[in-house]
């Protein structure tokens, strides 16, 4: 990319965000806003975590007023994905607004899920992951609306569906604009590598339209693209070649993002849901939505099931109906030739987007401290690392490539390169070793209110599963196997338990972590675990501890105190900024 398009990228943003903060707390106008907000949670408990967190940012002024904030859970049973948690927020919009939606611009952001490669959006979810940025702090929920701020009054009535861990940033031209308002699907397309395709949804554009390669063109999809290989798009068409200096790459596809659907077309998707019944697999909002339209779709990518997490049964059928009943629905694209795609959702993009990556710091202005005491300076020895949301002492060091989260850390402590600390409270003089992830979860424990402090590596596999506990020494944690971590901490590898399904084990639900009484000593408690595994010593636990997996502890986690003990950084936060 042209320093010339990276500084109109950078401008377009930056006024995106003014637009937005200008609106927080405000009550908005018709038309200057989104109708309705909606946020999908995987379950009831992930519903009411969202809820809560909701209602504290609009009595804090932190996002428009005068919105339907909403969030909805997928139904009990079985996975559906973001596809299946797409039709049943449409089948509950309708039933709360019935024939006045075919008015409304919805925003619909899919939120549910565990966040195993993330887990310190677990708890609490993506959507409200901490960004360095504004004053209140955003967090993605503020972010992907700052992004998306020009769509509603360019928008006809429908539904623009998106996720919560990803950022889009753009430039047009001055007199432009984004405009939904065709019949059908409209997507917005972004140029991308080859490489970047097999693992994103990829447009096959109508050759017949000649490209302008402004920074903004409105074109026809003849087919979709759900994470083919690179042979794949060469032989579909899929492949453009560079005609000017806006594209650094000879050879581009243009990949997925977000997509609108029109008012008529969300009530087709409310039939889908209708003809389908009770959903009993994952239903993907993309490929499985976006690959039957098209004038050039065809029914042979519903028995590819090559990217399928988990394959049922009923898929193929299910995918086939999905594909008769939207067939010859238009996909339109929106092709943003200037524009950033950036995914948040594991620990290693997280710590890169935060702490290393220049270009995505000054599109959006990143800080490297934000709403933390010491306030907007580091702490002394600290460099390249990113402070959320935090009460540090000034003696504090924190290592390059580190983020700390809604954390107290005391006098002398110091985190080691590389390494996450999220709502965490740290005693004075205790250091953190680098690439370690730490965070710290509040449970209710036989009707007690405990806490764990969750750690694993940076780089640990939380997903990689093995049948059978016999099978343990597969699972690597910190590059030791399991078996070598329990002896150096006085356990026999027959003590192991793994919560859940037993023929699923994994570090997700591995009993490995000590259920304490207090914040303080969970952390101690885990990084002397920690620090035994790296130093090769043993730290026993004492005989009755109790030890929970990170399963365990979202499914007994205690939301109210979680948010409580975030209130009392909130105050101590704004009182360390007033007396400095």
């Amino acid at each position: 990319m042209s320093h010339d398009c990276t500084r109109r990228l950078q401008t377009a943003t930056r006024k995106k965000l003014r637009k937005f903060n200008s609106l927080r707390g405000r009550e908005v106008q018709p038309g200057e806003f989104w109708d309705v907000v909606v946020v999908t949670a995987v379950d009831g408990s992930q519903r009411k975590a969202y809820e809560l967190q909701i209602s504290e940012k609009v009595d804090r002024k932190e996002l428009p007023v005068g919105v339907h904030y909403k969030v909805f859970s997928d139904p009990p049973g079985p996975k559906i994905g973001n596809g299946g948690s797409t039709l049943y927020a449409l089948q509950q919009l309708n039933d709360i607004y019935g024939k006045s939606l075919g008015r409304l611009r919805v925003i619909l952001i899919h939120a549910g899920g565990f966040s195993q490669r993330l887990p310190s959006a677990s708890a609490l979810g993506k959507i409200f992951m901490a960004v360095p940025l504004g004053d209140p702090i955003f967090q993605m929920l503020e972010l992907k609306l700052a992004m998306y701020v020009d769509f509603p009054s360019q928008m006809k009535p429908g539904v623009l569906v998106t996720c919560a861990d990803d950022i889009e940033l753009y430039s047009i031209a001055e007199e432009e604009s984004v405009k939904f308002d065709k019949p059908g699907f409209t997507a917005l397309a972004h140029p991308s590598l080859l490489s970047v395709g097999t693992t994103h949804g990829v447009f096959v554009l109508d050759p017949q339209e000649k490209s302008s390669y402004s920074e903004m063109e409105n074109a026809s999809c003849l087919h979709f693209l759900h994470k083919p290989s690179i042979d794949k798009m060469r032989g579909s068409g899929a492949v453009c070649k560079q005609q000017s200096g806006l594209f650094t790459d000879s050879e581009f596809i243009y990949t997925d993002s977000t997509y609108y659907v029109d008012f008529d077309t969300a009530k087709s998707l409310l039939n889908v849901l209708t003809e389908l019944g009770p959903l009993s697999c994952e239903i993907d909002a993309y490929g499985d939505f976006l690959q039957a339209l098209g004038s050039k779709a065809t029914i042979e990518y519903t028995n590819n099931t090559a990217n399928v997490t988990k394959e049922e049964s009923s898929l193929v059928e299910i995918r086939q109906k999905i594909f008769h009943l939207l067939k010859g629905t238009p996909l339109n694209v929106i092709l943003l030739n200037n524009s950033k795609f950036y995914h948040i959702g594991t620990t290693s993009e997280y710590l890169f987007h935060l702490t290393e990556h220049t270009a995505l710091r000054d599109e959006l202005g990143l800080l490297s401290s934000a709403f933390s005491v010491p306030v907007n300076e580091n702490p002394e020895g600290s460099s390249g690392c990113c402070i959320m949301y935090s009460v540090l002492n000034a003696s504090c060091s924190v290592g390059a490539g580190s983020v700390v989260e809604y954390s107290r850390l005391g006098a002398g402590v110091s985190v080691g390169k590389g390494s996450i600390i999220s709502s965490c409270w740290v005693s004075p003089g205790l250091s953190v070793p680098d690439e370690a992830f730490m965070h710290t979860l509040c449970v209710n424990h036989h009707d007690q209110t405990s806490f764990v402090t969750v750690f694993f590596g940076i780089n640990d596999n939380l997903k990689y599963t093995v049948g059978t506990p016999a099978y343990m020494e597969e699972l690597k944690f910190f590059g030791f196997t399991l078996e070598k971590c329990l002896s150096m901490w006085g356990m026999e590898k027959e003590v192991l338990r793994f919560s859940g399904d037993a023929s699923n084990c994994n570090l997700w639900n591995a009993c490995l972590f000590p259920v304490c009484s207090d914040q303080q000593s969970s952390f101690l408690t885990s990084l002397n675990m920690l620090q035994a595994i790296q130093s090769a010593s043993t730290s026993p636990l004492p005989k009755d501890t109790k030890l929970m997996s990170m399963q365990e502890c979202l499914q007994s986690k205690n939301l109210e105190e979680m948010l409580e003990l975030r209130k009392g950084l909130y105050k101590d936060i704004i009182k360390g900024r007033l007396s400095s």
